[in-house]
Order: C-alpha cells, then sequence, then structure tokens
C-alpha cells in the first residue's frame, strides 16, 4: 500500500478561542474513496530559544502550567505572532521572560508539535552571549523564576523528569546535534 496525502473536500471554522481556533474538515481517504471528518487545532507557530550566558550556562524558566497544574522547568519561548518572522519570536520571548538580551542567534531546528491534530511549527533556536540587561516584562497571566543551570544538567534535569515539556526536549535535541556540528546554519 502506498500512504498518499488525504484530499479535503470541505473546511469550516468550529470555535475561536484566545490563543487557537478549531477546524473541521471533510476528507477523502484516496485509498477507498471512503470521507471522514477531521478536527485540527489552528494556531500560531510556536518558538523556544535555548539561551546560553558569556560562561556558557544555560538561561531556564519555571511558571506554573494549567495543563498539568504543575510548574514546569523550560527554556523561554512562545507564540510567533502575525506578521512576526520566528526568530524575532524567540528574541523578544527571551526579553519578556528573562529580561536578557542575546547576542548570536542561530536557527537548530523545527518541529510539527502534534501533526495528527495540529498545524503549527514550532521554531528552536539557541542564543549565543545572553546577558540580563532589564527587568522581566511579563504579562499579566505570567509569574516566572528565571534559572541558569550548567550546560551538563540538562540531560539528567530530562531524565529525572524535572525537564518534562516535549518541545523543550526536542529543543535540546536539537541542541546536543547543533554542538556535535550537525545542524548546519
Amino acid at each position: 500500500m502506498n500512504v498518499e496525502r488525504w484530499n479535503r473536500i470541505g473546511s469550516r471554522k468550529r470555535e475561536s478561542y484566545r490563543v487557537f481556533d478549531v477546524r473541521e474538515d471533510r476528507v477523502v481517504s484516496p485509498i477507498t474513496g471512503t470521507e471522514y471528518d477531521f478536527f485540527v487545532i489552528e494556531a500560531n507557530d510556536w518558538t523556544n530559544i535555548v539561551p546560553l550566558t558569556p560562561d556558557g550556562k544555560i538561561v531556564l524558566v519555571r511558571q506554573y502550567r494549567h495543563g498539568t497544574r504543575d510548574l514546569s522547568l523550560e527554556v523561554p519561548g512562545g507564540i510567533v505572532d502575525a506578521g512576526e518572522r520566528p526568530i524575532d519570536a524567540a528574541v523578544r520571548e527571551l526579553r519578556e521572560e528573562t529580561g536578557y538580551e542575546a547576542g548570536e542567534v542561530v536557527h537548530i531546528g523545527t518541529a510539527d508539535p502534534n501533526p495528527a491534530i495540529q498545524n503549527n511549527r514550532c521554531h528552536m533556536y539557541v542564543a549565543h552571549d545572553c546577558r540580563p540587561v532589564a527587568a522581566q516584562a511579563l504579562d499579566g497571566a505570567e509569574e516566572i523564576e528565571v534559572v541558569t543551570v550548567d550546560q551538563d544538567e540538562i540531560g539528567p534535569l530530562i531524565v529525572s523528569g524535572r525537564i518534562t515539556h516535549s518541545l523543550v526536549v526536542a529543543a535540546f535535541y536539537y541542541f546536543d546535534r547543533y554542538r556535535e556540528g550537525l545542524v548546519t546554519t
């Protein structure tokens, strides 16, 4: 059996929320010709940035996440605003969430957060020579603690379950490939 793209024969917006919309698509299987309905979460792309200080430490953020109802240790990141380049969103999120400003910023990878039900992508960057230059500029629903760790602590933080956000784990995967010279810019 050769798997192929499915043909969309209809689409309609179902619901709209602050950070995403829900779309219903009517599609046809190219193999059986059977029609199905699928729901897609439409969202802006996201960005994550791995910030490195001049002495090689990684800047992380700790915040409460409502989905898991727990604290989460992550890299800075967030939504790419309409019309904004992903790299600009990464630099903006770094500054807003941590007060740090980046030197050189390098794209290290892009991943689909959940292609089964979402249409967006997550763009990942590493930022070199990050330094604190301002106070955090958090929105009203954010409470973020800034934490710095040695690079060799990241693996144990993931394995121990202290870093659990899958897109942050993906960012560190790309970061490791970047350090190995396997990511070309």
